[in-house]
């Protein structure tokens, strides 16, 4: 299954993705954007696609060979973190660089094919780990963590109200049995939540779900961290564009630019941030709460 990428022309311009320049797409996943900005800096620009996700890693290689295999000296594939692109643009002498790309939101792949417990509606292992070198699984973070500390992950990574009575359920559960799968977690969290919260448009396991991928692959401090590494990386006049689909990683992209020792270095390029058009939406239900923001280097 390849994943639909969300505002590719809108990435391409304000990129500004052209011939002869050097672009890093951070979070390569199925190559969507990549190959969209392979095809932008034609005859002699370069791209270095990133992707943390072995298994992801592999597809990416394979969709590159099959569809862009005229243009393989412009695209460098590595399999990594983002949290690494500064190590990585030191050790390939990638440089400069005129513009970096973050779409932090989770792929298609991991929800419907990765078999890794990303999605409550398939009976899957409870791993949740984009890449694994990391170190726990969703399992081992429901085993380990005291009900205090699972009520915060639940508060602070899926703002779920019932944060308290689900860490709870989660606690008496586990006494009786480990909890290693996902429907397993989905029985608890219904147990643990009135029937109204059952009747809403969101499904009442999403929070918890989300919060727990989050803190398995921990999400906000590598968004942090990335875009760090992009900001120590990108050249005077260069742009950072980031995509994100939830609010707290919304808000970490805001925190960071606001930082005293960043915001002085860049000048944000859109007054409201970007969202999807209709169409788009129509086409690709998931871009339905995507936001695109973009930052130019000043200094």
């Amino acid at each position: 299954m390849v994943h639909t990428p969300v505002f590719t022309k809108e990435v391409l311009f304000y990129l500004d993705a052209k011939p002869g320049k050097h672009y890093i797409d951070a979070t390569a996943d199925g190559g969507g954007h990549t190959i969209a900005i392979i095809h932008a800096v034609q005859p002699n620009g370069k791209i270095l696609a990133v992707e943390w996700d072995e298994e992801l890693f592999q597809q990416l290689i394979r969709r590159l060979k099959k569809e862009c295999s005229h243009f393989s000296k412009n695209y460098i594939l590595r399999q990594a973190s983002y949290t690494a692109l500064a190590r990585l643009v030191r050790s390939l002498r990638f440089s400069p660089v005129a513009g970096v790309l973050f779409d932090f939101g989770i792929s298609s792949f991991h929800l419907e094919v990765s078999r890794r417990g990303f999605s409550f509606q398939r009976a899957e292992e409870l791993d949740m780990r984009y890449s694994r070198a990391t170190s726990e699984t969703a399992a081992q973070i429901l085993a380990r963590r005291t009900e205090k500390e699972l009520e915060t992950i639940l508060k602070n990574f899926g703002q779920e109200r019932f944060a308290g009575r689900i860490a709870k359920g989660i606690s008496e559960a586990r006494r009786r049995h480990p909890i290693r799968t996902t429907l397993e977690l989905v029985a608890i969290i219904r147990k643990s939540t009135p029937q109204w919260y059952h009747r809403k448009r969101l499904h009442f396991a999403t929070r918890t779900f989300q919060a727990l991928r989050i803190a398995v692959n921990h999400e906000l401090e590598n968004i942090a961290q990335g875009l760090e590494a992009a900001a120590e990386v990108i050249s005077p006049a260069g742009r950072i564009v980031t995509i994100t689909f939830h609010s707290l990683e919304d808000r970490t992209v805001k925190n960071f630019f606001r930082r005293p020792d960043i915001k002085p270095h860049f000048s944000a390029m859109l007054e409201k941030p970007l969202r999807p058009q209709v169409c788009e939406i129509r086409n690709n239900p998931r871009a339905r709460s995507a936001v695109l923001r973009a930052f130019e280097k000043i200094s």
